[in-house]
């Protein structure tokens, strides 16, 4: 299923049983993706080659029925490609009752005027930020330019959601929660954009 509670995203998102919060996340998968990462865990679905058109009517009536569920937020993964569509069914399904939060679940490759078009409907943004090595994003994920489109798109980001906002439970209702996958061998990638988060934000 494309759509379902998601119980192992970061425990703000996801929720916790400490918290009495661990009603999961309401992942929608999205198919396709701007990266071609080779350690890409939904390999099927980031390829294409799963999943199912849907309406954008549809789409409005899944996140409504990730909120029955008693889902903490709608999450959003690798939503790029579909954000006009995104967009309409986010307004559907706010008109119809939906009350949780957005997040927007990236690898962090993405232009800022696309981004522009989600100010306003995004509660949370859960942004990759992979590498600041031109010659590893060529090799593992196929996108030299990554580092300056990465940048480009958190500085968006941070327009759009500056402040971090929790419940009283420990869930995130607003903010920005930044990724970094630790490429074995490469510490020295890691620490650049550590360095680069910290130094800015």
């Amino acid at each position: 299923d494309l759509a379902a509670l998601h119980f192992w995203e970061e425990p703000c998102i996801s929720g916790s049983r400490e918290n009495g919060t661990a009603n999961g996340s309401g992942t929608v998968f999205f198919s396709g993706c701007s990266l071609k990462c080779v350690y890409c865990q939904n390999y099927e679905i980031a390829h294409a080659r799963t999943g199912k058109k849907i309406t954008v009517d549809r789409l409005a009536e899944i996140f409504l029925e990730l909120q029955d569920k008693k889902a903490n937020n709608i999450n959003l993964v690798t939503p790029t490609q579909y954000v006009p569509q995104i967009v309409l069914a986010a307004d559907r399904a706010r008109k119809m009752g939906l009350k949780i939060p957005f997040v927007c679940n990236c690898g962090g490759y993405e232009d800022p005027e696309t981004l522009r078009l989600l100010d306003g409907i995004i509660d949370i943004y859960l942004t990759d930020f992979k590498y600041m090595e031109a010659d590893l994003v060529k090799k593992y994920s196929g996108a030299e330019d990554y580092p300056e489109w990465a940048a480009r798109s958190l500085a968006e980001m941070y327009r759009q959601c500056p402040e971090s906002v929790f419940s009283e439970d420990g869930l995130m209702k607003k903010g920005i929660i930044v990724r970094n996958l630790l490429l074995p061998g490469h510490v020295r990638n890691s620490k650049k954009v550590v360095e680069y988060v910290w130094t800015n934000y």
